[in-house]
């Protein structure tokens, strides 16, 4: 008895000294995370200031930052970004620099010797250079708010703690940086769509070229021209891309039309009921914590109004918002903005031809700092057009011609959105705006409503950029860059209503301007546009219902067959019972919406398979990538027609074939344990929103994780979402009448776990709820002298 008594003892008392330890670690961890939390209020002297900057933060952390003069809210905001999200800032300057592995190690260096051939580093310093007066005084200031921001924690950021390293002060150039590391997200930096658009069309048969990489169909809704036509069956047989003893290569189908890019429309006054335009905008990124975006609002200097909307940290401007009498937003155009150059080399290697001759390659020698080991050194060489990126098919060097690399292509001219009073004045600015091209539509309180091109679109001569072509007899070639009046450009269209979504715009010459470099399917920006029409008068509520649209539209007919296929097979009763409710929405609880979104991305996979084996015996890492955002008009003519020279081989019939992509759908949802019933959308679509060093320290996820939320919504209707990226902020606003506007943003204002402002709003971005984007009323208020 004494011996239990004993054990008994010495268990609680190593229990207690264990809860002792543990609480002690927490208390510990508790006290070293306050040291770096952002100084929120009172008075700070900081000998930088032309005048004053007051910064009034809300419950939700959303400043709003007053002050005469410009230059002071650039260093308020670089205060801002720098005190809230250094690290993040850091991120993005080191990813777009390729100097990542300085900071992580190995782990990151294949990406930094990618990234390094653009030699984006100088690149941002020779634009800095260029800058007008006025932007590089402003971009000072903000660099000088930056520091001062970082220079005021108690603590450096929590994050460089865990990696045992000090961060590096900010510089202009990094400003420059964070635009370039826009277009590394948002623009393919090796032209992969091209590489692999060209070895396609001269490597497989025309017909079936045609049949499985159209460029476009019935699902287009561009806001000029219309839907192609449809696809016509080939005649070239599946199986002549394979030989007799060939092993058919499969590779798993994710969505096909995961695009980081956004939706946007806009309304004009004749629709709004007060006169001015209504805009809505959700720009669809990778979601983290915390949030690409971070939102402020401040004076206009000289003028009664307020910049509101998402900011960038690293640069000083609203990226997309509003200033009281224009508003405007942002969708990835997809257009083709690079081209990849096959140069002709001499036997030895190291000249190319050029229409003045041969020439020897540029050899710059980069360093790359490795974190825990020695430098690596890399060559990048370099030609007349760009630097060398790849290979093609047949081992032919490419050269890339890019406008992120011309003094065009990375600007802080998004600056003079503050001062446009007009839409017409707003579209005006897109040819000047140094950004990855964006989709710019914009709408102002007059009711006016248009779009354009944001970004500059290079004058191409000789080649219209669709493929790779020799420019080494000076037939082909960029010849500067289009003037305003050529750009493409819509204006108050008579239905008062424009839209735009990641697919294809515009047809005839603008198209042709534009070119393709994996545009979306369309059934989306379709979705949206229907949604408009169906209106005839719209407020700020409507639009976020239409953001919030998650109907599976496009599914549809896929939902049809699939019930056509399994009616009176026994074996599959319970699953044509939730096929038949399933709701016809992309809905968290809907198990049939889950059944139907992959049955026919399996089905495409095992279409395709074929087509991927026959271009990987010419290329070993051959994928489809984006050109496969096409490939449903392909795929429903073989659901539908079923033709029999279009069957893969490995199956004996069609219907073999969709009962075996069924069969692994229904295998995989049965993977998790659960019955079929409780195997929803949502339990697939769970939110994993982490900090990045959660994806490597599991610890850090503790503290900094968002919740795992089941998601509604899917890629190819407006509410986009999947697990990691999504809808990374949304805004509806009518300029003039920001009191109603409504702003929701994933994740919260703050990277620090113990701030007031982490995860603030997040739910509201999760649950759809109106909330504002107009700051609400001060609950900290700190004077900058």
């Amino acid at each position: 008895m004494a011996i239990k008594v004993s054990a008994v003892r010495w268990l609680t008392f190593v229990g207690l000294t264990v809860v002792g330890v543990l609480v002690l670690a927490v208390a510990v961890t508790w006290i070293w995370l306050r040291g770096s939390l952002p100084l929120l209020e009172g008075e700070l002297e900081t000998g930088k200031l032309n005048s004053p900057a007051t910064i009034y933060r809300d419950t939700q952390g959303i400043p709003l930052i007053e002050s005469e003069d410009r230059s002071s809210i650039a260093f308020a905001l670089g205060f801002l970004h720098a005190q809230e999200r250094f690290f993040q800032m850091d991120l993005l300057r080191r990813n777009s620099a390729g100097e990542l592995s300085e900071l992580f190690g190995a782990v990151a260096l294949e990406h930094d010797r990618e990234i390094r051939l653009h030699q984006f580093r100088q690149r941002a310093e020779r634009n800095i250079k260029e800058m007008s007066p006025t932007h590089r005084r402003i971009l000072k200031k903000y660099v000088q708010g930056v520091n001062s921001g970082l220079q005021q924690l108690g603590r450096l950021p929590w994050e460089y703690a865990l990696l045992r390293r000090q961060p590096e002060p900010w510089t202009a150039a990094d400003s420059m940086l964070t635009i370039f590391s826009m277009y590394l997200t948002l623009q393919s930096h090796n032209g992969n769509h091209e590489r692999r658009d060209t070895a396609l069309a001269k490597l497989l048969p025309a017909d079936l070229y045609q049949f499985f990489f159209p460029a476009g169909g019935s699902w287009d809704a561009p806001l000029i021209g219309d839907a192609r036509p449809p696809v016509t069956l080939p005649s070239t047989p599946i199986a002549a891309l394979l030989k007799d003893d060939t092993t058919i290569a499969y590779r798993e189908m994710t969505s096909d039309d995961q695009v980081f890019g956004s939706n946007n429309w806009v309304v004009g006054g004749a629709l709004s009921g007060h006169g001015s335009a209504i805009l809505a905008d959700d720009m669809h990124l990778s979601l983290g914590v915390p949030n690409i975006w971070y939102r402020a609002g401040w004076q206009i200097p000289g003028t009664d109004r307020h910049m509101r909307g998402a900011t960038l940290p690293g640069g000083p401007l609203v990226v997309v918002g509003s200033n009281g009498l224009v508003a405007w937003g942002f969708t990835n155009t997809m257009g083709d903005w690079g081209d990849l150059i096959p140069l002709e080399v001499n036997e030895a290697g190291d000249r190319y031809r050029t229409p003045d001759g041969w020439r020897a390659f540029i050899v710059d020698r980069e360093e790359i700092v490795i974190k825990g080991e020695k430098p690596e050194t890399l060559l990048v060489h370099k030609t007349i057009w760009g630097p060398v990126v790849a290979e093609d098919y047949s081992g032919t060097p490419l050269a890339y011609r890019w406008v992120a690399h011309d003094l065009q292509g990375g600007n802080i001219n998004l600056l003079q959105m503050e001062g446009v009073e007009t839409a017409e004045e707003a579209l005006d600015l897109g040819p000047l705006l140094g950004i990855p091209h964006q989709n710019l539509v914009v709408g102002d309180s007059r009711g006016n409503i248009g779009w354009t091109v944001g970004g500059a679109i290079p004058r191409r001569v000789g080649l219209d950029g669709s493929r790779s072509v020799s420019w080494a007899d000076g037939t082909a070639f960029w010849d500067g860059y289009l003037a305003a009046e050529e750009q493409p450009r819509l204006y108050n269209p008579p239905s008062h209503r424009i839209w735009t979504a990641n697919a294809r715009t515009m047809d005839g010459p603008f198209l042709q301007l534009m070119g393709d470099q994996g545009y979306a399917l369309g059934a989306r920006q379709q979705q949206i546009r229907d949604d408009l029409f169906a209106r005839e008068s719209f407020d700020e509520g409507d639009m976020l219902d239409i953001q919030l649209d998650q109907r599976a539209i496009f599914l549809h007919r896929w939902q049809q067959q699939l019930l056509t296929l399994l009616k009176n097979d026994k074996r599959y009763e319970a699953v044509l019972e939730q096929i038949e409710n399933w709701g016809a929405q992309a809905s968290a609880d809907s198990v049939g919406y889950r059944i139907v979104r992959n049955y026919r991305l399996k089905f495409l996979e095992l279409t395709t398979a074929p087509l991927l084996t026959h271009m990987q015996r010419r290329q070993a890492d051959f994928a489809f990538g984006s050109l496969k955002r096409q490939l449903e008009y392909a795929a429903w003519e073989m659901q539908t027609m079923e033709p029999a020279h279009l069957l893969n081989p490995d199956f004996e019939s069609w219907r073999a074939l969709k009962l075996a992509a069924l069969d692994s759908v229904l295998t995989r949802m049965a993977e998790g344990g659960r019955p079929l019933a409780e195997q929803t959308w949502g339990v697939q679509n769970t939110a994993e929103i982490r900090h990045p060093l959660g994806r490597a320290v599991e610890v850090v996820n503790w503290f900094t994780a968002m919740p795992a939320d089941q998601l509604s919504g899917d890629s190819h209707l407006p509410r986009v979402q999947s697990s990691r990226s999504g809808a990374s902020q949304r805004m509806v606003v009518a300029p003039g009448r920001e009191q109603e506007a409504i702003f929701h943003m994933a994740t919260g204002q703050s990277a620090h776990p113990l701030s007031p402002f982490f995860a603030n709003g997040h739910r509201d971005w999760v649950e759809g709820n109106p909330s504002p984007l107009k700051e609400q009323p001060a609950r900290y208020t700190l004077l900058l002298k």
